[in-house]
């Protein structure tokens, strides 16, 4: 089973993966996907505020912060699912993702934290759902004296749409296991958040 739908301005095929026996979503992948990619870097940095660094977690969203870092100029980091031998002074917090099983870290070297400290920093993600990665990412970026000024993502999964303190171009809706959305843009039209 397939969800069709219509990301800054292309149509897209995601399919079904099951998380539950009760729940599926639908998978969003950019990686190989350059057309897209670059579409959505752009629809999102047109609503950015002014910024100074990127950052997003390993690894679905590198392909959007690396095209949002190339069309603005801006320098962007990769939030590492683990520490790697030439990162030095390492800072980590604990992350558990819908999209991978068990608990995870994500951490920051000291040259990382150089370039973030005192500076405007703005997450970008591939897909907000239940939002313990963007929650990590902030909890890093403000232990680094990093100055959160948006929380961007291409799509906001489920309740993450009724969230106000982030930005997205699409929402994505949940799925019971007929391939049946839980909740439509129909039933969410009064929400302020869905014409992002």
């Amino acid at each position: 089973m397939d969800y069709k739908m219509t990301i800054a301005g292309l149509e897209r095929s995601l399919p079904l993966c099951k998380v539950t026996d009760d729940l599926y979503i639908a998978g969003f992948i950019m990686f190989n996907d350059v057309e897209i990619t670059k579409a959505v870097a752009a629809e999102l940095l047109a609503m950015a505020p002014e910024f100074d660094v990127l950052i997003t977690a390993e690894s679905k969203g590198i392909p959007l912060c690396y095209e949002m870092a190339r069309q603005s100029g801006k320098p962007y980091i990769v939030a590492r699912k683990g520490a790697k031998v030439y990162m030095q002074d390492v800072v980590t917090v604990k992350v558990n993702s819908i999209t991978t099983k068990g608990e995870q870290i994500l951490c920051l070297g000291r040259d990382e934290r150089d370039v973030m400290n005192g500076k405007r920093i703005l997450i970008a993600d591939d897909v907000i759902s239940t939002g313990e990665s963007i929650a990590a990412l902030e909890q890093l970026v403000e232990s680094v004296g990093g100055i959160i000024v948006g929380k961007f993502a291409v799509l906001a999964e489920g309740e993450a749409a009724d969230r106000d303190d982030i930005t997205y171009l699409e929402y994505l809706p949940l799925f019971d296991p007929s391939g049946v959305p839980l909740h439509s843009n129909e039933d969410r039209a009064t929400n302020p958040h869905l014409d992002k």
